[in-house]
């Protein structure tokens, strides 16, 4: 069993754990940074067969970390550099599981490097889009479950998008995503057809985007209610307009009530 935790606190909640599992001295689990170790220092001994993470995002490492990479890769983003990690530690055949914010599919420069790499030495074949509030009230980020095979290039990609249960408009403390609501995936897994929450796209259409992953779901249906970030612009614009037709008018009023009094 091997760990590595970058904070204080979370190292000893592990620790912790256990030794109340009854592992008296767990040398396996360790207080460092992961991105630490240079990347041509992982030898075939150190790749695993699977990998399941969430790694932190959002957060920037300090300075020099970003030196451990190639140079084409470095950045001081840390959920940029462990998917660059993910991928070397994979075994050929080794598959991966990684919850990767939104920015990653849409980013550009080096994360452009970065999905070029990922999509050219793994199979990237699912990509599952999650609603907001998955991980709230820590961040409102979205997020997205990215699932890919070592040793195989992508062909295609399959998306999916997680819908909120029914009467939920996002989650919290009080009501956190339950592992019940993924049935609709697994039932689809293996038997994937296009429907309104699934649909693919083909590593030419992902190259003619410049890797940008960030594709919208073409087959969903009119929504009632649009997003209320996306409301919240609208309205700014028409409000916007408003103020301008106002001004507009006030000014041909006054230019007219101007002549009559001439």
């Amino acid at each position: 069993m091997r760990g590595v935790d970058k904070k204080p606190l979370p190292h000893l909640l592990c620790v912790t754990n256990m030794i109340v599992h009854g592992i008296d001295v767990p040398t396996g689990v360790a207080h460092d940074n992961t991105l630490s170790r240079p990347l041509r220092d992982i030898s075939q001994r150190d790749r695993v067969d699977v990998v399941l993470t969430n790694p932190p995002f959002g957060g920037m490492e300090e300075d020099g970390i970003e030196n451990n990479f190639p140079t084409e890769f470095r950045t001081r983003e840390t959920a940029d550099l462990f998917l660059v990690l993910i991928i070397e530690m994979l075994k050929d055949g080794g598959r991966a599981a990684v919850v990767l914010p939104d920015g990653t599919l849409f980013g550009e420069g080096v994360k452009t490097r970065i999905k070029e790499k990922l999509l050219t030495e793994c199979n990237l074949h699912t990509i599952v889009r999650m609603p907001k509030g998955v991980f709230a009230p820590y961040t409102s980020i979205k997020t997205n479950v990215l699932f890919f095979e070592k040793g195989k290039s992508t062909k295609h990609v399959w998306y999916y998008e997680h819908p909120y249960p029914e009467g939920y408009k996002s989650y919290s403390k009080t009501k956190p995503m339950r592992i019940e609501e993924f049935e609709p995936e697994k039932a689809w897994w293996d038997k994937r057809v296009e429907n309104e929450r699934a649909w693919k796209v083909t590593i030419d259409q992902i190259r003619e985007r410049g890797f940008n992953l960030d594709i919208s779901n073409p087959n969903a249906p009119e929504a009632g209610h649009d997003d209320p970030d996306e409301l919240l612009v609208k309205f700014d614009k028409e409000r916007a307009a408003a103020a301008a037709l106002r001004e507009q008018l006030r000014q041909v009023l006054e230019s007219a009530l101007s002549g009559e009094q001439a």
